[in-house]
């Protein structure tokens, strides 16, 4: 149940933050104004999937905390989550990740681990 949580909300942030780095909204606003710039992000194919994804996440999530403890499921969804979604950015993205955010990942994998036992 966690891993479709972490699955969904990478893919959701993936797509979401793909869409916002491909629209240039201050360009579009200064044509078309806001109305103009709302309407070009939500008409984006990429920003409705990551939508799609951010919304199986959220379902998902309901679904697991129906069946396990908050105490379990939340903090390890976010924090798996946050690991994901550094992957996802410097592979997809391309974004520099630099050792900072590296190092951060591990420590969030080792409290996973914690929590788990």
């Amino acid at each position: 149940m966690i891993a479709a949580i972490v699955l969904f909300a990478t893919l959701g942030d993936l797509l979401l933050a793909a869409a916002m780095q491909r629209i240039d909204l201050d360009s579009i606003r200064a044509r078309r104004g806001l109305p103009g710039a709302s309407w070009a992000v939500v008409t984006d194919l990429r920003f409705l999937g990551g939508v799609l994804g951010m919304t199986c996440a959220f379902f998902s999530l309901l679904f697991a905390l129906s069946h396990a403890e908050l105490s379990l499921v939340g903090p390890a969804s976010a924090s798996l989550t946050f690991v994901t979604n550094a992957i996802a950015a410097k592979f997809f993205l391309k974004e520099d990740v630099d050792r900072r955010r590296w190092a951060a990942a591990v420590f969030v994998c080792l409290g996973v681990g914690l929590l788990t036992r």
